[in-house]
């Protein structure tokens, strides 16, 4: 069960921070990214969102999510980028964070030293249950980590893996349902024994 951890009330206006939404593909993270930055703009703070330029899967510009909610982004190719184009904002949204390099851990962390609050979602492992890019040095680093899990595919059991369906070695390789599926840690190890 997925519960939002809440921003402690001492928090003074203009103090920064950092939020890390984690789990497995089909897990709800960019849906929650989505939702937490739709809330930010309804209580009318200056909101950017940012993804990496090579996620087309849904749009080529607007952050969507697997069950079709989407927002407004920017597309970036590197994380140095997301310093130049937040401006003034209050919240700074950044999708797939596991695609960028690990230059993205000093991005965000200079954006929260400005007094932004930072949102970040990406998928914690990779296709072989590894620690994906810069994502454990974000987890380490946030003041503030959600873990969002999906339904494993295979037996309905809690899922925390995205398991890959084909043969291909690439760490980085977009896809959907039909190349990647959220498995339990059971069916995760299962599948990859049949693959070896």
């Amino acid at each position: 069960m997925f519960v939002e951890q809440p921003i402690p009330k001492g928090e003074k206006k203009g103090a920064g921070w950092m939020e890390v939404i984690c789990g497995s593909m089909f897990s709800g993270k960019t849906e929650e990214l989505i939702r937490r930055l739709n809330r930010a703009l309804i209580a009318n703070q200056s909101v950017e969102i940012f993804k990496p330029a090579i996620d087309t899967r849904y749009h080529d510009t607007n952050v969507v999510s697997h069950n079709e909610s989407s927002i407004r982004s920017t597309p970036v190719q590197f994380a140095n980028d997301i310093i130049l184009l937040s401006g003034n904002s209050d919240v700074v949204g950044i999708d797939e964070a596991q695609f960028f390099d690990d230059s993205l851990v000093e991005v965000c962390n200079q954006l929260a030293a400005m007094g932004k609050r930072v949102i970040i979602a990406g998928l914690d492992m990779d296709f072989e249950g590894k620690p994906f890019g810069p994502m454990p040095n974000l987890l380490a680093l946030a003041e503030y980590v959600t873990k969002v899990h999906a339904i494993c595919m295979n037996c309905g059991a809690l899922a925390s893996y995205s398991f890959r369906l084909t043969n291909n070695t690439q760490t980085v390789m977009l896809g959907e349902q039909s190349t990647y599926e959220a498995r339990c840690r059971k069916c995760f190890l299962a599948g990859q024994a049949e693959k070896n």
